[in-house]
């Protein structure tokens, strides 16, 4: 389809000037290179706030072997590189201010192995989590990390992802066992192996992992699995205040009951998830639950869980034990960001997060709720609370300079409080072009050893120059 959609946009787009890179990556890809305008402007943008910034052609790659022969082009000509999977990142990502070549993984869609003994397999870069897990359903295993988005699953260890099951299954970085990457010369190399452990050597699988397409081009990933769990039990549970909510997330985690999901949600966000996924909770912050294990161990689970939530003012649950039920559930959850734009008709969503540790969660999220009340802006509140992970999604009208800058000034304050309670300014969306201001405060002197290993790796900084660092 992506294919059939390009060959008509070259059709319909007016020449380009001779470019030599662009016709050496013809004679490479033939009609697998576009340089239509709808294209490459459909390329430069993600679901980020940023304005589409488009590269100057589109190469839809099929191999490892065949990004490296682009990569390898692009360096000779002193060229940028973007990579591009679904498209479904937060921070500024893939857009190319500087122009250059974006590389589109999502023709790179084979799931290579399955080792079903050894609860891992192999992918390209452009599978899909939902492609994976309806391949793996008939095996009993599944894959966990779930960002709500249907990401590819190279953009997801690119941006290090995690999502609602986190606090039970870990993040991408906890998940990757090995990668094929390309370097900024195109060599491959492979990291990381199948085993479950090594002390071979430096982590060069959690060095790229998180590293946005700025060291390398993913193009294959070794993944954990894990078997699908006997029983998955949702629940729901309102509060009279978002404080209660907040502590009933604390004392749970602390108790050590081994919730699979935790999700809160604010009024204001409940508000938009009734409206456009047609549900009928009441206008008070909310959790959502997910307990897996056998069927009398999740039970217990949840009554335990249950306690905790009626001693901090919880309504009693409200169960979604039929698996119909918590999809259309889950989906809801999954669906916030189209729920908020709906809020706000014509509006552009800008979502960001932060990241502290559990134990300051309900100080920092109550003092953002705070200063979004305080300055007027538009911002449901919503988060994997479970480990301490929660966003916003200002909703700002184009051309509202004066909204725009609110909205940065309460973003900026938000992640400066969570940087002050030991957090990080983000916790899966990734750095992009959007926090890379947010550096040097969390990390100080290792930015300049993360700019070290930049100029290593990319000397020409050509690798999606201007995300993360600025060389």
């Amino acid at each position: 389809m992506a294919e059939a959609a390009h060959k008509q946009g070259d059709q319909e787009d007016a020449a380009v000037p001779d470019d030599p890179l662009i016709e050496a990556l013809r004679g490479l890809l033939g009609d697998r290179l576009s340089t239509a305008k709808a294209v490459r402007e459909h390329h430069g943008d993600d679901l980020s706030f940023h304005p589409m910034s488009a590269p100057d052609a589109v190469a839809f790659a099929k191999s490892t072997e065949e990004v490296s022969e682009i990569v390898k082009l692009c360096a000779a000509h002193n060229r940028p590189v973007v990579a591009f999977g679904a498209g479904t990142s937060l921070e500024g990502q893939v857009q190319a201010p500087p122009g250059g070549i974006c590389i589109d993984l999502g023709g790179m869609d084979e799931i290579l192995e399955v080792n079903q003994a050894d609860l891992d397999c192999r992918v390209q870069a452009g599978v899909t989590r939902k492609t994976l897990n309806t391949h793996l359903r008939d095996t009993g295993l599944f894959f966990p990390i779930d960002p709500g988005a249907d990401a590819s699953l190279g953009g997801m260890a690119a941006t290090s992802a995690s999502g609602t099951n986190a606090v039970r299954y870990g993040t991408m970085r906890d998940n990757v066992m090995g990668l094929t990457v390309v370097l900024a010369d195109g060599r491959i190399i492979r990291t990381g192996g199948r085993s479950r452990k090594s002390s071979s050597g430096y982590d060069l699988t959690r060095l790229f992992v998180g590293s946005e397409g700025t060291l390398g081009i993913i193009t294959e990933v070794q993944l954990r699995l894990y078997g699908i769990p006997e029983a998955m039990t949702a629940a729901v549970c309102s509060f009279d205040s978002l404080a209660g909510a907040v502590d009933t997330v604390i004392l749970t985690i602390q108790s050590g009951i081994p919730v699979a999901r935790i999700e809160l949600l604010d009024e204001h966000q409940v508000d938009a998830v009734n409206r456009y996924s047609k549900l009928e909770l009441p206008l008070k912050p909310t959790l959502f639950f997910e307990f897996h294990g056998t069927e009398a161990w999740a039970k217990e689970q949840a009554e335990l869980a249950g306690e905790i939530a009626e001693g901090f003012g919880g309504s009693n649950f409200e169960w979604a034990a039929k698996q119909e039920d918590r999809n259309k559930l889950w989906q809801a959850r999954h669906d916030v960001w189209f729920a908020n734009l709906a809020l706000k008709p014509g509006a552009k969503g800008w979502a960001t997060d932060v990241c502290v540790p559990i134990s300051r969660l309900a100080e920092c999220i109550l003092e953002t709720r705070k200063d979004i009340d305080e300055t007027g802006v538009v911002a449901p509140i919503v988060g994997h609370v479970g480990d301490g992970n929660f966003h916003l999604t200002f909703l700002l009208d184009p051309g509202d300079a004066e909204g725009l800058a609110k909205a940065e000034a309460v973003n900026e304050r938000m992640v400066m409080r969570a940087l002050s309670m030991g957090g990080t300014c983000t916790g899966e969306h990734g750095v992009g072009s959007s926090k890379k201001k947010f550096l040097q405060a969390e990390h100080g002197e290792a930015v300049s050893v993360m700019r070290q290993l930049k100029v290593a790796l990319d000397p020409q900084n050509l690798m999606n120059p201007g995300k993360i660092l600025t060389i």
